[in-house]
């Protein structure tokens, strides 16, 4: 039977990205960021999940404003990164899990979930850049990978409650999947940050981390929040953290939050990182911290 071992949430700020892939991720800038996950990805190594099912949205790289799906996953054996206007990360190709992703998608469906299913899709940052924060700079992936894209750029996005429950469903259908496989479920995008307007570079710290700590301990509390409430309080693009309530929700009740990192700015936004296991089944046995 697979099984979810853990649940990520982090930022996807490609930013990130490019700095990696340009080695310039070094200097005062970035000596916090790199210290804190690293911690993360000595994490990783100890989890060793063998697919990582990463819920992200999509920037205009494999889809277009002229047709808008709520929830996608990618079936395809293969997901290339997406040129996104200055040519691919220079990262490797992602090797899907066809078998396990097509599970999913059936059963998701039969729970009522109407997914787009999408046999072929380049990827962008925002499913990349989890990937370089957890495993640094491979020369392939260390684990398969699933994508499952959600829109939140054009109105109107599903609620928080919608993705939480979306995540309990997909919880199901890992369990029901009969091989003996790992899982981790990535939650990606925010915190809080808006990149136009009157408002651009707005940046809610306290927010977000009193967010976190209701996701974590009570996310009942978090999945009815509103979308007006998101950008009020968190930005035009502070939606985004619906994606890590499809995480919260493939989750137990009660988690552990092993590591929690937080840093602003980040390319005019809030960075944020945690790392979740279940009370019941924890893969790792101490509470991880970063010393600066």
């Amino acid at each position: 039977m697979a099984k979810v071992v853990a649940g990520i949430g982090t930022s996807h700020i490609p930013l990130i990205g490019a700095a990696m892939d340009n080695g310039s991720m070094h200097g005062e800038y970035w000596q916090r960021f790199v210290g804190g996950v690293q911690v993360a990805r000595d994490w990783m190594e100890t989890v060793k999940p063998d697919v990582c099912l990463i819920v992200f949205n999509d920037h205009a790289s494999a889809f277009s404003l002229e047709s808008v799906a709520t929830f996608s996953i990618g079936v395809a054996p293969e997901f290339h990164p997406a040129d996104e206007g200055y040519g691919p990360r220079q990262v490797p190709s992602c090797q899907g899990h066809s078998e396990f992703a097509w599970h999913i998608a059936e059963s998701l469906i039969l729970d009522e979930f109407d997914m787009t299913i999408v046999n072929q899709m380049d990827v962008d940052h925002g499913l990349t850049v989890p990937l370089s924060v957890m495993y640094g700079q491979p020369s392939e992936w260390p684990c398969k990978v699933i994508p499952l894209a959600v829109n939140v750029v054009q109105y109107p996005q599903p609620t928080g409650n919608r993705c939480f429950n979306l995540g309990k469903a997909i919880r199901k259908a890992v369990e029901s999947f009969p091989d003996d496989i790992t899982v981790a479920i990535f939650g990606t995008g925010g915190l809080s940050h808006q990149l136009q307007g009157e408002r651009a570079g707005l940046i809610n710290t306290e927010y977000d981390c009193n967010w976190l700590d209701k996701m974590v301990e009570d996310p009942m509390a978090v999945k009815d929040i509103s979308h007006t409430e998101y950008i009020r309080e968190a930005g035009s693009e502070g939606i985004e953290a619906i994606m890590w309530l499809v995480m919260r929700g493939a989750m137990d009740e009660k988690v552990d939050e092993v590591y929690r990192f937080t840093h602003a700015p980040v390319s005019n936004s809030h960075y944020g990182l945690t790392l979740l296991e279940n009370k019941c089944d924890r893969v790792t046995s101490d509470v991880l911290t970063f010393k600066e």
